[in-house]
This record gives C-alpha cells, sequence and structure tokens, in this order.
C-alpha cells in the first residue's frame, strides 16, 4: 500500500465509516417512522412497516425500529401492546412517548443520534410528521444514508389539504437531506407524480408484498353480491361516491346487494358517513363493521364477493392486494395503480365517480367472480410475496451502501491528490 492509499484510508476512517460492509456482516437498519405496529388505526402505514421489517430480519438484516406509542389523535398504544412487538420476528421496537399532535415526541428526538450511529441504512417512513425532518438532518450529519418511503403522502389530489404548508416542508427536507437519499416508491403512478416534484431525487420502485394465506375457505356466492370495503375512513377513500353509487344501482333496481364498510376514521367522519347512509336510505343495504383486524379480516375477505377500492389517489392500495390474496375480485378505481387487474381477469379498473362504480357493481353481477378471485390469488402468489419484495429491498440497501463507500474512497483520495 503506497503512502497515498495509507493516508486516504485513514482520512475515510476518521470520517465515521460504517459499522461493517455490506458483503461481509448483515446489514444494519434502523426504521424510523411515526407509528408502528399495532397502531392499526393508521391503515396501510404500520402494516406496510412492520411487514418490511419483519421479512426483512426474516432475511437476516438486523433491524431496530425507532417510532412513537401514538395510536391515534389522543390515544397512545398501551404497556401489553407495545411489549407484544418490541421485541417480535426479530425486529428490536423503541416506542417513544408522543407528547403532542400525532407524532411529537421529544423522547424520539433525544434517542434519534444514537440510533441512527448504529446503523449502517436509515430507512425513513411517512412524510409529513415529526420525525421526518430531524431524521434527514441526524442522518446527513452522521453521514448515513437513507431511503425515505413517504407511503402515497407526497401525492395530491383536488381535496388535498394544506398544500402550501406541504410544499414548503418538502423544500426543508430537500435543503436538510443528503445526496445519498433514495425515495422508495411504490407504484408507476407515485413515481411520475413525486418525480415532477422532486426533479433530482434517487427513485427506486419496489411495490408492497401481501400477506399470502395458505388455506381459504371462501363462502360460495349467493343470489346476493357481497360487496366490501376495507380500509381507513377518510375523504380521500371515495366512500362517499360510493355510496352514491351504491343508491343508484338501488334505483335502477340492479342486483341485489349488500355492502359492509370494514375501517375507522375520525369520529366526525364515521358520524357523516352514517348521516350519507341515512339520507340515501340504504340502511338495509350498508353496513359499518368497525375495524377488522386478524381472523375477523381474513372473515371478511373470504364471504366477500367484490371488494371495491373508490379511492381518489393511492400509491399502493395494500387492500387490492389482500382482497385478490383470499380470492376475492376487484373493483378498483383509477385513482389506485391497480389497472393490471383487467389484464389479469380478476377485476375492473374504473373512474371513481358514482356512475362509473355504478355500472361497474352492476357489470360485476353477471361475471365468473369466483374464477377472477383464483386468478388474482395465483397472482399475487407470484409477483406480491413479501419475500420478493424483502429481498429487493435488501438489494437497495447493499447498492446504497456500496455506493456510499464508494463515494467516501473518491473523497478521501481527492483530498490527499
Amino acid at each position: 500500500m503506497t503512502p497515498l492509499t495509507q493516508n486516504a484510508a485513514a482520512n475515510l476512517a476518521s470520517i465515521e465509516p460504517l459499522s461493517h460492509g455490506a458483503d461481509d456482516a448483515a446489514v444494519r437498519v434502523l426504521h424510523v417512522t411515526p407509528f408502528f405496529a399495532p397502531a392499526w388505526v393508521y391503515g396501510g402505514l404500520p402494516e406496510s412497516a412492520y411487514q418490511f421489517a419483519r421479512h426483512l430480519a426474516r432475511a437476516g438484516v438486523t433491524v431496530r425500529v425507532l417510532t412513537t406509542d401514538a395510536n391515534g389523535w389522543g390515544q397512545r398504544l398501551d404497556a401489553a401492546s407495545m411489549a407484544a412487538y418490541a421485541h417480535r420476528d426479530g425486529i428490536e421496537v423503541r416506542y417513544c412517548a408522543r407528547v403532542a399532535r400525532q407524532s411529537v415526541s421529544l423522547e424520539l428526538l433525544g434517542a434519534l443520534a444514537e440510533q441512527v450511529r448504529w446503523a449502517d441504512v436509515v430507512h425513513l417512513h411517512a412524510a409529513y410528521s415529526f420525525p421526518t425532518i430531524p431524521t434527514l438532518l441526524a442522518a446527513r450529519m452522521l453521514k448515513r444514508p437513507v431511503i425515505w418511503t413517504p407511503h402515497g403522502a407526497l401525492q395530491r389530489w383536488s381535496g388535498s389539504r394544506r398544500v402550501g404548508f406541504k410544499s414548503l416542508w418538502e423544500k426543508v427536507c430537500v435543503a436538510v437531506a443528503s445526496r445519498e437519499l433514495v425515495l422508495h416508491l411504490t407504484s408507476d403512478n407515485e413515481v411520475a407524480e413525486t418525480r415532477s416534484r422532486f426533479p433530482r431525487a434517487n427513485i427506486n420502485l419496489i411495490p408492497n408484498g401481501v400477506e399470502f394465506p395458505q388455506t381459504l375457505h371462501r363462502e360460495p356466492r349467493g343470489t346476493q353480491l357481497k360487496l366490501g370495503f376495507v380500509g381507513r375512513l377518510d375523504p380521500k377513500k371515495g366512500i362517499e361516491n360510493l355510496l352514491a353509487a351504491c343508491r343508484i344501482v338501488k334505483e335502477r333496481s340492479g342486483p341485489d346487494f349488500a355492502l359492509a364498510i370494514a375501517g375507522s376514521g375520525s369520529s366526525e367522519y364515521e358520524a357523516q358517513l352514517r348521516r350519507e347512509i341515512d339520507r340515501l336510505e340504504l340502511g338495509n343495504e350498508v353496513a359499518m363493521l368497525g375495524d377488522v383486524r386478524g381472523e375477523e379480516k381474513r372473515r371478511m375477505f373470504e364471504r366477500t364477493d367484490v371488494v371495491v377500492v373508490p379511492s381518489f389517489t393511492e400509491n399502493f392500495a395494500i387492500v387490492v392486494a389482500e382482497a385478490l390474496a383470499h380470492g376475492a375480485a376487484v373493483i378498483a378505481s383509477k385513482g389506485t395503480p391497480w389497472k393490471e387487474v383487467e389484464r389479469v381477469g380478476c377485476g375492473l379498473w374504473v373512474g371513481n365517480d358514482p356512475v362509473s362504480l355504478a355500472d361497474a357493481i352492476v357489470k360485476m353481477s353477471s361475471m365468473p367472480i369466483a374464477e377472477m378471485g383464483e386468478r388474482g390469488r395465483r397472482w399475487m402468489a407470484a409477483d406480491f410475496s413479501w419475500e420478493k419484495c424483502a429481498s429487493e429491498m435488501i438489494a437497495l440497501y447493499r447498492n446504497i451502501l456500496t455506493q456510499s463507500s464508494d463515494r467516501r474512497l473518491a473523497t478521501a483520495l481527492s483530498s490527499h491528490s
């Protein structure tokens, strides 16, 4: 080794190199997220973060999660719930006390530098939440590469709120983030919309996975078409349009149907939906079930003929994958990235206005729903397993670590040239 190379190596070591290389030991990844299992009230974000973490750990990655105990507005996870997930599936979770709003936590802020220093890669979840900017800044100061998964938060729709604030927040994120930042997005739609506002960002496309039940006990289709909605209750989800579509089907004397709505939201919005059901005189056709989890959720998918996802916008819409994995057909709005359901022959991809949704429901009533559901199930097993997604994420981690090491070495060499 020449003196120049020796000096360069010493300089590289002086700037806090990664604790170990990507090829000689397990990669250490810190997931920073405002919410985590079992805070299911927040919908797909904690589900996706948890599934990625557990399958990464199963594949050999050393995983820590830094999060808060938030469980909805004014609610916190209880000790037993946190204990059940704190050391589970090979991951180590630290729940920090939330003191304000959805995710403001001084405890998390105090722990951030130590946890980032421990990691080889920082994996940040969500966008407009308290941990985002401190995590980006800490990773830059401690020279750790960041994978940022916004979970669709960077997308817009006509009803998006606080657009000015969000635009300012994004500018701050760009200013404090390092050049090694990589955006992890889950669909072509999300990539196109995000790139328009982050034109210089490094973007990697890896879809979410889906838990695949090995056995099913589907209820045979009866004379009544059983529709289902599963997800967080929020105006973005287009539920009012689905209710209006149900009213149209009823007025047309269309197929006999029932709609089960599973999920929760703010008390005000839930009350608004109940009033809308009454106003549209759908009390006999529509039932609101509240949150369904675990075995109850599995049984709902098994007794549902068609799951309807009428969202205005979605980055992935994991409920589509869940429905297909359970053998249900789907009606997905064009606000979701699921155009392929029509090519595969397991659903319809339509506008989310009431008339388009109503037409889709009527059309679906005469289609071979059982066969469609089986085609969708085979598709999910082949292309959307969590094991496959975790493998792709590990490849991304290793790639970003290699690039980071190469840049550090180049900087060290240039400083002594």
